[in-house]
């Protein structure tokens, strides 16, 4: 990293922060395909070129007059949108003159990129072999631009769509209605000698005229395009359908370059040294494809892309700062550069932390439990805590008389009294509580009456739901319904945790028993995650007794070793414990228990199995299976393990 910010000119802060070629990278497009998505990347620089560079008095009065004529809110002016026209004070900026009007034709297809469908090891292959071909990071920018002008040549005039800020068209608009101004353009490529990302072609306005925004007037487009020198970014033009296949290629090759720019590049790479830059990027495309097929869940997968937004929003806030500055800076503009820097530089941490796959197998924020253990009170007395808006006798006519009692409207509140010892009970309604993620002292959480209506729901902004590290810790008869968190919906950090005759409703993972941790489930229900129902790291324990695990892994992925998640799943060296009674595990969509073994380090049994020769592939695997888990200490009686959509018990390599 460089060592600070000056807070000086355009120059310096292009040197201060990383190449200024990608300040204009603001907006990634990181779910979906690139070329599928609505959103485009605000190119910055190119803006502020068009506002900075001198106009022809004429022209930008035109412009501007034109610009108030599209002050209306987007929704009434985007094909499909279906909003309606917002009444203005001033009729005459709702219209375009009469003389003016033309009818403006709906913009053709864009070519459908082939990386949708390419397999991860196929984007490994084609950014690390043939695009990059094991170059450093700060040779990446040139690979990238030999690799687009080698494709360029194939044709040098197609059509395309020309996808740009809306900024450049409207005054006030609504960027949900409308991510950007679609015209479609002819395009004249020639020889570029700049870096792939700033790539400019010479556009002109195509035939029939087409825009995404049906009253767009045909006259400010041009205006537009006259002013820019009907000079546009490469990256901002699309290539349209049913042309020739020198044009898909080039397509390809254009969504090859965004993709490396908006999702695997990173300001900061051609100024810290790698030894082995390619598999960098390979780390980058696994984490995105894990991102795209759910491995890692909905909500991780959110907080990192607002981080990777925030990181490219804060850099070109902090360039655009710098830039402002004219003179030498004041004190107070010098500390406010430092802020500035010192954002980024806290999130460029977090986003390398993400790209560390031994620093993400459980978020980036491990150990997430600070807090310190309590242990007993001074006294030495124990008390119960009632959590009910107003407590009555009858609430507590089955406790003794010398009971200590508290009681809170707030589970919160409750948590935070606690010490080891105590029992919190809850009365029906619907709780949140943030320190249920901070459990440290040995407790008892209980609900009084029906599970389900105790309903205890996550905080989507927090980044855990309930997490232990106490020695003996349980919940009962009570409801846990996971929103938005990132963490398992029940994470056992250490110690022991307890659930009675629970219901958990996931919509992230779902209970996680992480090393040297212990967990037992009894007559419970755990559905809905996206990964296992319960996942077993390396050493742990765990005794499931008289639950139902249904409905978990909801994966769309083509990596066979994600979609053979299901019910539960052991990840083995060191082997976990897992005594499994009378469980129903059902309409999983992988197996109904899968076993997690890595590739080279394969269990001595397992060897033996395979060695001595079966006389077909479901005995050898029959075989294996069996001895594994009597290898596993895995123990299972009496379970009704069915419906799950790849199978029972499987044994996977990873």
């Amino acid at each position: 990293m460089a060592s600070g910010p000056r807070a000086t000119g355009p120059e310096d802060s292009v040197r201060t922060i990383s190449p200024g070629r990608r300040s204009d990278q603001v907006v990634t497009t990181l779910t979906g395909d690139t070329v599928a998505a609505a959103t485009l990347r605000s190119t910055v620089s190119a803006v502020r070129s068009v506002v900075a560079s001198p106009r022809p008095v004429k022209g930008k009065a035109g412009r501007e007059a034109a610009r108030r004529r599209l002050q209306l809110l987007p929704g009434s002016q985007a094909r499909g949108s279906g909003a309606g026209v917002e009444e203005e004070e001033e009729e005459s900026l709702l219209s375009v003159p009469e003389d003016e009007k033309e009818e403006v034709q709906p913009l053709p297809p864009v070519c459908v990129s082939p990386m949708r469908g390419m397999w991860r090891d196929e984007k490994v292959a084609l950014y690390c072999d043939e695009v990059l071909q094991g170059c450093k990071a700060e040779d990446a920018d040139g690979a990238m631009s030999k690799y687009l002008s080698e494709k360029l040549k194939l044709k040098d005039k197609w059509l395309g769509v020309w996808r740009t800020n809306p900024e450049l068209f409207f005054v006030t608009y609504e960027e949900a209605s409308i991510p950007f101004v679609g015209i479609l353009v002819e395009v004249t490529c020639k020889p570029h000698q700049s870096s792939s990302s700033c790539f400019k072609v010479t556009v002109s306005v195509a035939e029939p005229f087409s825009s995404n925004i049906a009253n767009i007037p045909r006259g400010l487009v041009n205006e537009i395009l006259e002013e820019v020198e009907h000079s546009v970014p490469l990256l901002e033009v699309y290539p349209v359908e049913d042309q020739d296949s020198d044009i898909r290629d080039i397509a390809l090759a254009l969504e090859v370059v965004r993709f490396f720019y908006d999702f695997l590049w990173r300001d900061w790479d051609d100024e810290e040294s790698c030894e082995n830059y390619t598999a960098l990027i390979e780390e980058r495309i696994n984490l995105w494809c894990d991102i795209q097929d759910g491995t890692i869940p909905g909500p991780i997968a959110q907080r990192f892309k607002k981080t990777l937004e925030k990181y490219k929003n804060k850099r070109v806030e902090l360039i655009e700062y710098q830039s402002n500055i004219k003179e030498d800076p004041s004190a107070a503009e010098a500390v406010e550069c430092w802020k500035k820097y010192y954002e980024i530089v806290m999130l460029c941490g977090l986003l390398k932390m993400w790209e560390d796959l031994r620093l993400r197998v459980h978020g980036p924020f491990f150990p997430r439990i600070l807090r310190r253990r309590k242990g007993k009170r001074d006294f030495g007395k124990t008390i119960t805590h009632i959590v009910a808006k107003v407590m009555t006798t009858e609430m507590v006519k089955d406790l003794s008389s010398d009971t200590l009692l508290q009681q809170h409207d707030d589970l919160d509140l409750a948590l935070d009294s606690c010490y080891s010892g105590d029992t919190v009970v809850i009365f029906p309604g619907e709780y949140q509580a943030t320190n249920l993620a901070l459990l440290t002292d040995d407790i008892i959480i209980k609900g009084v009456g029906n599970r389900e209506e105790i309903m205890i729901t996550s905080e989507p902004s927090h980044d855990s739901f309930v997490v232990s590290k106490a020695d003996n810790v349980k919940l009962m008869h009570l409801s846990l319904i996971q929103q938005g968190t990132v963490d398992g919906i029940v994470v056992v950090e250490s110690g022991h945790m307890t659930l009675e005759n629970c219901l958990l409703r996931c919509e992230g993972t779902g209970v996680c028993v992480l090393t040297g941790a212990a967990l037992t489930i009894t007559d419970s229900e755990i559905t809905g995650a996206q990964g296992a129902g319960v996942e077993l790291y390396p050493g742990s324990m765990a005794i499931l007794e008289r639950n139902e695990i249904h409905h978990c892994n909801n994966l769309r992925t083509s990596d066979s070793s994600k979609s053979t998640l299901g019910g539960v799943n052991m990840k083995v060296l060191p082997a976990p414990k897992l005594k499994m009674t009378n469980n129903h595990i059902y309409n999983n969509n992988g197996y109904g228990v899968s076993i997690l073994q890595p590739t080279e380090q394969f269990f001595i049994v397992a060897e033996e199995a395979l060695n001595k020769g079966a006389a077909s592939g479901d005995k050898k695997d029959d075989n294996m299976l069996s001895k594994v888990m009597q290898n596993l200490n895995l123990e299972m009686n009496n379970n009704k393990i069915e419906a799950n959509v790849k199978g029972d018990i499987r044994i996977v390599t990873s």
